[in-house]
Order: structure tokens, then C-alpha cells, then sequence
């Protein structure tokens, strides 16, 4: 099954454990205590998020850390770039029609 960046960020625990990677690396048992879950069900969701490529995995003797591939994300921020220029183009018309609507009453 092939997995994309979009299933990744389907899930809030998988986004909480992209968050808590963007500071630093960790290790695979720090990020199953962040959660009310067990260490297992935590390790599958690292797993799926390495399959998707968002997350890579390094082995240092016993332990395991998991380090954030921002990169693989870009992909969604550029899916969402047509969103936020529509979003900007309506804010910025709700702004002009507030700053119009303020002149009115001033001059009354």
C-alpha cells in the first residue's frame, strides 16, 4: 500500500508527533510518553509516518530516533497555497469594506 504525506496528517496523534519533532529528535519511547496510549500503538504510528516519508529513523546502538523530513511537507503547503491566496484576497476585501465602514461613521 503506498502511503502520501496526506494520510500522515490524516491522524491528531500523527500530528502531535510531527509537532513535538519540529524542536528536536527524539526517541521513540519520549514520544510514547507524550501520549495516554501505549508504547506499541505509538511505534505504529511512527512506522506509518515513516512509510509516508516524513519521518526518518536512525538506530544508535540500542536506541531509535526519529527525525522530522520537513521537506516531504512542502507538499502540502503547496497544495494549500491556492487556499491562502483566497483566504488573503477575501480578508483583504473584509478590511477595505471595515476601513470604509469606519470612515462613514467618523464623518457623521
Amino acid at each position: 500500500m503506498r502511503r502520501d504525506v496526506y494520510q500522515a496528517i490524516a491522524d491528531p496523534t500523527r500530528r502531535q508527533i510531527l509537532m513535538s519533532l519540529t524542536k528536536e529528535r527524539k526517541k521513540v519511547n519520549a514520544l510514547a510518553s507524550q501520549f495516554n496510549m501505549t508504547r506499541q500503538a505509538v511505534s505504529l504510528h511512527v512506522k506509518f509516518l515513516q512509510e509516508c516519508g516524513v519521518i526518518s529513523i536512525e538506530q544508535e546502538g540500542r536506541e531509535r530516533y526519529c527525525n522530522l523530513e520537513a521537506q516531504k511537507l512542502l507538499e502540502v503547503a503547496d497544495w494549500l497555497e491556492p487556499f491562502k491566496a483566497l483566504w488573503n484576497n477575501r480578508l483583504d476585501r473584509l478590511d477595505n469594506l471595515l476601513n470604509e465602514l469606519q470612515g462613514k461613521t467618523k464623518r457623521k
